[in-house]
């Protein structure tokens, strides 16, 4: 059956929740579990952050390393990360405000992700630290290293999504059956509509992965989906001034990911400087998707950069 086009409310809706989405109210494990050998100590807390209880998790030592998760996942789409590049610098990563076991946003009260992640880092006694972010966490990267160009260093990205960015209708119209369902109050057909995506054809091929994947996206409570969320955005958005970008950059995007994430690492290449890596065989979730691959990548990356 073809899809419906979405309204032009609709739309807007979509594309606002899309890029500003956060929400989870549910439990969800905040400290990774060490590797099978059990020769690294991973630590799980939870950190004051302006009116805000954050949940992350750190290990290892040398050059800090944070990570920012996608859209209705958690932290724990860092698990291969997390472990493989312990062993080389010190990794963090966390539940953006409103996910895991982080707290739901206050809807009267405006905040910023970025806000978040510079207290974070002064929290942590940082000074500055390299960025990974996946899909959403990667324009929160972006957007972070704009606002904030003294506290970040060498940034990777993988299949970022850009602040600023025009969805294409294909992708606005196929994000409209998420979309109607949340409006209709049925999250749960919502985040059936999500994991049914096109976004995630190559991950349902995997067995293992898709079950994880599916347990990130049921624990997410829908809170954006139902309230609206008063993230600050940035201005001007980071589409009109990625020419600023000072730092190292790395785009990965999986070869198989839709056309919107294509053009994203393009335009990122093209007016930001940024390395481009297309993976063959790989979707959206590249990390989870090809984690080894993606690994090797990121050390070089990062250890190329301090």
């Amino acid at each position: 059956m073809a899809v419906e086009v979405v309204k032009k409310e609709e739309i807007r809706e979509s594309r606002r929740r899309f890029l500003t989405a956060a929400g989870s109210s549910l439990l969800l494990t905040a400290c990774a579990m060490p590797p099978s050998g059990g020769e690294l100590e991973f630590v799980g807390t939870q950190a004051d952050i302006n009116g805000a209880k954050l949940y992350y998790s750190s290990a290892g030592q040398g050059a800090p390393i944070v990570f920012l998760h996608a859209f209705m996942l958690d932290q724990r789409m860092w698990d291969a990360q997390f472990h493989a590049l312990a062993s080389h610098f010190r990794v963090i990563r966390y539940d953006l405000r409103g996910f895991g076991r982080s707290s739901l946003p206050d809807p009267a009260v405006p905040y910023s992700h970025r806000d978040d992640l510079r207290a974070l880092l002064v929290h942590l006694n940082l000074k500055k630290a390299h960025l990974v972010g996946a899909s959403m966490g990667g324009r929160i990267a972006l957007d972070f290293a704009l606002a904030y160009p003294e506290f970040s260093d060498a940034i990777a990205l993988l299949d970022p999504v850009l602040g600023g960015w025009e969805w294409s209708p294909t992708w606005l119209s196929s994000y409209g059956n998420v979309v109607r369902a949340a409006q209709r109050g049925d999250i749960a057909a919502a985040k059936a509509a999500w994991l049914s995506h096109p976004i995630f054809a190559t991950a349902r091929t995997n067995p293992e992965l898709y079950t994880r994947l599916r347990q990130m996206v049921n624990d997410y409570s829908g809170w954006h989906f139902t309230h609206a969320d008063p993230a600050r955005e940035l201005s001007p958005v980071a589409a009109r001034q990625l020419n600023r970008l000072r730092g190292p950059l790395l785009t990965i995007v999986g070869e198989r990911d839709l056309p919107d994430f294509q053009n994203i690492a393009q335009r990122l290449e093209r007016d930001a400087r940024s390395q481009r890596v297309s993976l063959p065989g790989v979707g959206h979730l590249c990390g989870m998707e090809a984690p080894e691959r993606v690994n090797e990548r990121l050390i070089s990356f990062f250890k190329a950069a301090v």
